[in-house]
């Protein structure tokens, strides 16, 4: 076991802040009714799970009543998709290439259903183009899904463009609804989905140092879903069930903390990132996959080619370093990343890249040591295969 651990997995999960585990401890020792008891127990559960909501809400600017609690980013992605599907007459659906596989999983299965689907392409950067999109859109098409940070590369999506496209579409009597997954960006970008014309986003709290289980999923006022489970009329009858309240707990703790200083956070996590891409990028023929520009503040994506993402990875983990070869749900699947080969790259890149994601407290120090350490381990690597 190395001496010291430097985590850079963050974009698959973070660690707990001690104020997330406060929280839950006391909904799990303390106020541990059901909400919708009608004693004091139950209404202080109920207290609960309405601060969360609320803390939620404030960090998207919408409305308490628009946030649905859910367990985490699948779910959300997935009721968001088959929500609409089941209220929607149309058969039409469109979304791109590089989405994460809780939003393609349940698509692909609605074109088994009968579905239209149009996976868009993207560029070499990992970006979907407007005008594509608009190009897409039929008087058939029910639903646009279309992430905000895609959660290998980082890239920024231009989602305000994308939400005019659909808007301008609706405009002409054909609506639209538009989902977006932003697992990746609650915390790190400014996330305005009135403002964009965005009527679904599902987010996740394990990502912003909150529980895992626990996420939301925003719906706009006025939007029907169909729930994708039956019983009670928790949630507004979308996602029926007894609520988890210390998770609900936990999550509004992880919102409480994405305060005002968002910009101050993301720039400092923009500068170490920047720190670290200029010590990767000095490896010898090393391809940087993340967009120098347009790109989330914690996500660096690279390739070493001459050496396999999974074995280099490993040879990190001996010295304490923790990294991801992409994204955490396919960490087992063998096939080259999707999202790195639609953005054109060879097999053999896709295969050696790693992916480094950092997080507020992330330090210079750790980030220095890291380098240093990624570029002894590349150079022995090599040397042992060629």
């Amino acid at each position: 076991m190395a001496e010291r651990e430097i985590y850079l997995d963050n974009a698959a999960t973070t660690k707990p802040h001690p104020a997330v585990v406060e929280a839950m401890t006391r909904a799990l020792t303390q106020e541990f009714g059901n909400p919708s008891s009608l004693h004091h127990k139950g209404l202080a559960a109920e207290r609960l799970v309405k601060d969360a909501r609320e803390a939620v809400a404030r960090t998207l600017d919408v409305a308490p009543e628009e946030i649905v609690f859910t367990s985490g980013g699948t779910e959300s992605n997935t009721l968001a998709i088959r929500g609409v599907a089941r209220l929607s007459k149309g058969r039409h659906i469109v979304t791109t290439a590089v989405e994460h596989s809780s939003v393609l999983t349940p698509i692909r299965r609605l074109a088994e259903e009968g579905y239209e689907v149009t996976e868009l392409p993207v560029d070499g950067e990992g970006r979907v183009s407007p005008d594509r999109l608009a190009q897409a859109l039929r008087a058939d098409t029910i639903l646009a899904s279309v992430m905000a940070v895609n959660n290998e590369l980082g890239t920024v999506q231009p989602l305000e463009a994308i939400g005019r496209v659909i808007l301008g579409h609706a405009a002409g009597g054909r609506p639209v609804y538009f989902h977006v997954d932003a697992v990746q960006a609650w915390g790190k970008i400014p996330l305005r989905p009135k403002a964009w014309g965005v009527d679904l986003m599902s987010i996740s709290g394990h990502k912003v140092h909150g529980p895992k289980g626990a996420g939301a999923l925003y719906v706009r006022k006025g939007v029907r879903l169909a729930p994708l489970l039956g019983g009670g009329d928790q949630e507004g009858g979308i996602r029926p069930g007894t609520e988890n309240v210390p998770g609900i707990a936990g999550l509004g703790a992880a919102a409480s903390l994405l305060g005002a200083d968002l910009s101050d956070v993301a720039g400092r996590m923009t500068d170490l990132r920047d720190r670290l891409r200029r010590a990767i990028a000095a490896i010898p023929e090393v391809r940087i996959n993340t967009p120098d520009r347009g790109a989330a503040p914690h996500i660096l994506n690279a390739s070493f080619p001459g050496v396999r993402g999974e074995t280099l990875l490993h040879r990190l983990e001996m010295d304490g370093i923790y990294t991801s070869t992409g994204s955490a749900c396919h960490s087992h699947d063998p096939k080259p990343s999707h999202v790195l080969l639609a953005i054109g790259l060879p097999p053999d890149l896709c295969t050696s890249s790693l992916r480094f994601s950092l997080n507020r407290f992330t330090t210079s120090d750790e980030i220095d040591a890291a380098a240093a350490v990624v570029a002894r381990a590349v150079a022995d690597l090599r040397t042992l295969v060629r």
